[in-house]
């Protein structure tokens, strides 16, 4: 088993490298009076990190392709890989933005981000609110080329559909919703569906998305995109759940951050409302569940390493 994780971390670091070589090929270079932004932009969007949206995006969209996208299978697939690509820089800026406002001093107030320190307190405050704001409306962009490597009427449809996604799930009824409830009941004890709510949007939302927009390009059908949806949705569970854990039992060297933070902005969490032992009960059940959606969608793949990338996130140390 030891064995086992070391390859599928391997996998892994590999697979988030090429990610992250995806994304700096989208990133802004910093030139012009707007130079400094841009400077905040690379600063936190470059710094490394897991990519893990980026990669269940690319995944899912392997794990689901069939017979390529077009007339000519082996060029078609080609073709929407291509458009793959913009979509995995849009998902990561955005992600990134979302962590430069999440540490500024009016949120989580912290000063270390992936072992470094965090944009506010490199560039100001200031700063790195335009930073932040510059990332989200980049991503939009970014996303907006795969339209001109469309080849015909059939890849613009997935194109059109994988944009509204992106713009939908980061939104009031997605992410910010999330983040909006998390913020507003800081320092307030949290039932169990409050905090789903928060786990479901703040959390969940980018990875139903990832693995929504890699569907869709990938040609899923409408009863493959729910079940990635649902599949998605425990996985940001266990993700969340995983963080929670990892707040009260990780390592700061390791995670790059600071821990007990949720015990110091008096958040409620899975381990403070369950205890430690569920927690990681419920971690593995929900990632255990996703995989059983993947499974029916396509038994032939079991195994793949996105199977084994869903419970690696699970019991993740970092």
């Amino acid at each position: 088993m030891e064995n086992n994780t070391a390859d599928l971390t391997a996998l892994l670091r590999a697979k988030a490298q090429q990610a992250g070589q995806i994304v700096e090929s989208f990133a802004p270079e910093a030139e012009g009076f707007q130079k400094t932004v841009i400077e905040a932009m690379r600063y936190s969007l470059l710094s490394g990190g897991k990519r893990i949206r980026p990669v269940l995006m690319s995944e899912t969209f392997s794990f689901l392709l069939k017979d390529g996208c077009g007339e000519n299978a082996q060029e078609a697939v080609q073709g929407c890989a291509e458009m793959l690509k913009p979509f995995m820089a849009a998902i990561e800026m955005i992600h990134t933005y979302s962590l430069i406002h999440d540490d500024l001093p009016a949120l989580d107030n912290d000063d270390y981000r992936r072992g470094r320190l965090t944009s506010h307190k490199v560039f100001g405050e200031d700063m790195a609110i335009l930073a932040g704001d510059a990332l989200l409306n980049y991503a939009f962009e970014t996303a907006a080329r795969a339209f001109d490597l469309a080849k015909d009427e059939e890849e613009l449809r997935r194109a059109s559909r994988a944009m509204k996604i992106l713009a939908e799930k980061p939104g009031i009824y997605g992410m910010i919703g999330g983040q909006t409830a998390d913020v507003e009941m800081t320092g307030r004890a949290l039932d169990k569906e409050m905090l789903e709510f928060i786990f479901e949007n703040k959390t969940g939302a980018l990875i139903e998305a990832s693995m929504m927009i890699g569907a869709v390009l990938a040609g899923a059908s409408e009863e493959e995109l729910a079940g990635v949806h649902d599949a998605a949705s425990c996985i940001g569970m266990a993700f969340q759940i995983a963080d929670d854990i990892l707040d009260v039992t990780g390592d700061e060297k390791n995670l790059g951050k600071p821990v007990h933070s949720d015990e110091r902005n008096e958040k409620t969490t899975w381990v403070s409302l369950y205890g430690l032992d569920k927690a990681r009960e419920d971690a593995e059940a929900y990632s255990l569940k996703a995989v059983r959606i993947l499974k029916e969608m396509r038994p032939e793949k079991e195994g793949s390493f996105l199977e084994d990338l869903v419970i690696y996130l699970a019991g993740r140390d970092r």
